[in-house]
């Protein structure tokens, strides 16, 4: 029978694994510290066979064991928390540290560990934030070009908030000038991460910081600002740190106003050269290949910064946007000279110029150039897959008052109509001449997303990408479609996307391109977006959107034994 239910066989180990953790059972003897050790030889044993059960497994009672820790009450004994820093945190920091990029399940592990210290720094910074520290300190005395800098790396994956930010930034300043350089490049790192962090989860705190500035918080950031242009000597470590220091000035509210003038004060001459020395790099005047890459992650950043910002509070940050956007634009959507920083970069720059397309039309919607430009049947593709994708965070990103909806696009509506058309045929025609692609099932938007770069096949580079573009328009559909049902106040979100319901002819045709990919066994992930779509299609809400003049009529007029 054993052999029948491999999946409940392993559930049932680990599950008495979890049923013998000490935060279950508490004081263990030595009985039930022989079973616990006999647990875990079993688990790794199964693990050669089902490997991905047991990581799975293991991964939900870590997160248990975190819902556990955080339930606690809070006059919990000074006990509890040191049981927390000295056994739980070690744990998670090992799975997020020793699981790097080539093994099988890195990334899905260190997502879900970092996962849990995000948690857990929540209600126990404190304990995190000495780990840091106290590493830091240690590498101030170290002597050792090669250090370990796991530790200061946690800082990208903690939850952040404004005082804890600004903690972070004045422990740096007393430490970086002492520091190696190794682990000088990775707090530059870390720190860049963390203030993302801080403003996706806080973007309130972020957008009250221009409009009441906070002293300490830009004090910190201007004295870290020129230690680290003091590190950046060559071109080699400029490029390294440039997109901090956008970051830095971005925390200075007042500084990004004063560096817009003529004539600056002594002490802000750096910051208006290195926006100068920005600009050049950007227009390809900086000399190196490398620092025009790096001057457009940190533009990018810069924009993306200013959108959580309103514009009625007429901050200076705006005049520095307005002075590199159309470089910026011109550099990362130029169709006959695509933006790459290389080989194996090309999941870097596809999440670049998504944040750029995104961050320009939440300044301007009207200001579409590089939209036109990634719509042009003539681009490459990867700009048509920057485009869906930008499309689908706008629609389903939309926290703030002031960003603008997804209105301004309606009008392109027949433009990408024709996109799904071509990339159907495009992917058609390639199945009928290659081999099948294929690609995990049951994921997430998002990890299509990330495991659609990331899959390999033999076909011609135009098949994949068009392959990635098709499977995105369809996943686009539905999330359009859902869209228009729990948010009433919106004109219909698909219209966005394809403008199905304008005309009769255009509903049969994303219809029948659907039904095409149904039957295809050997794509299975298109098959079954397909089917998802049109599922959400045939609601009775979205049928009603098929053809407003006449729904019932081109419901029944559409014959889909005539499209197969």
């Amino acid at each position: 029978m054993a052999a029948h239910k491999p999946v409940e066989w392993v559930q049932a180990v680990i599950n008495r694994f979890d049923e013998q953790l000490p935060v279950k059972t508490g004081h263990q003897n030595n009985h039930t510290k022989v079973s616990t050790e006999h647990n875990k030889e079993c688990l790794i044993n199964i693990s050669k066979y089902k490997f991905s059960h047991v990581i799975s497994g293991l991964t939900n009672i870590l997160k248990n064991v975190n819902n556990m820790v955080s339930g606690q009450s809070k006059d919990c004994l000074r006990l509890d928390e040191t049981m927390l820093v000295k056994q739980l945190l070690p744990e998670i920091c090992h799975f997020i540290h020793t699981y790097r990029e080539g093994h099988q399940h890195a990334a899905e592990l260190r997502a879900s560990a970092s996962g849990v210290l995000f948690s857990l720094s929540c209600n126990n910074f404190n304990a995190v934030f000495s780990r840091i520290s106290t590493r830091l300190q240690e590498l101030t005395v170290c002597s050792e070009d090669t250090v370990d800098v796991h530790d200061i790396e946690l800082v990208q994956y903690i939850n952040v908030d404004c005082s804890k930010l600004k903690r972070l930034l004045q422990e740096t300043v007393l430490k970086f000038k002492a520091l190696k350089k190794p682990a000088q490049l990775a707090v530059i790192n870390s720190l860049e991460k963390a203030f993302w962090n801080w403003v996706e989860n806080y973007p309130d705190e972020f957008t009250m910081l221009y409009q009441r500035p906070q002293t300490d918080m830009a004090d910190a950031a201007e004295r870290l600002f020129d230690l680290v242009d003091s590190f950046a000597e060559s071109a080699k470590r400029k490029a390294a740190v440039w997109p901090l220091q956008i970051i830095l000035l971005i925390l200075c509210p007042e500084i990004t106003h004063i560096i817009s003038r003529e004539v600056v004060e002594e002490s802000k001459a750096n910051k208006k050269l290195f926006l100068e020395s920005l600009r050049k790099a950007l227009a390809g005047q900086g000399g190196s290949k490398q620092l025009t890459e790096s001057a457009a992650i940190a533009c990018v950043k810069l924009c993306k910064a200013s959108t959580y910002i309103n514009r009625e509070d007429h901050s200076g940050i705006f005049l520095l946007v307005q002075s590199i956007v159309v470089d910026l634009k011109a550099l990362l959507f130029n169709p006959t000279k695509p933006f790459s920083r290389g080989a194996g970069s090309q999941n870097a720059d596809v999440d670049l110029m998504i944040d750029c397309f995104v961050s320009c039309f939440r300044i301007n919607p009207h200001n579409n150039q590089h939209f036109k430009v990634c719509l042009a049947s003539a681009s490459p593709s990867t700009f048509h897959f920057v485009l869906v994708n930008s499309l689908h965070r706008i629609i389903t990103n939309s926290d703030l008052d002031w960003w603008p909806k997804i209105d301004a696009v309606y009008c392109y509506s027949g433009e990408l109509r024709l996109m799904f058309s071509d990339t159907l045929s495009r992917v058609m025609q390639g199945l009928h001449t290659h081999a099948p692609l294929r690609m995990t099932p049951t994921l997430s938007f998002k990890e299509k997303m990330t495991t659609s770069l990331k899959f390999k096949e033999k076909t011609t580079d135009l098949d994949t990408r068009s392959y990635k573009c098709l499977l995105l328009l369809i996943t686009l559909t539905s999330t359009y479609v859902c869209g228009s049902i729990s948010s009433p106040p919106l004109r219909s979100p698909i219209h966005a996307c394809l403008t199905l319901c304008e005309t009769q002819s255009s509903t049969a045709e994303l219809i029948a391109g659907l039904v095409q990919l149904v039957p295809l066994v050997n794509t299975a992930q298109l098959s079954q977006e397909a089917m998802e779509a049109l599922l959400v299609l045939h609601l009775p809400e979205t049928i009603e959107l098929w053809n407003p003049q006449a729904p019932i009529e081109t419901f029944w007029d559409i014959r889909y034994k005539d499209m197969v």
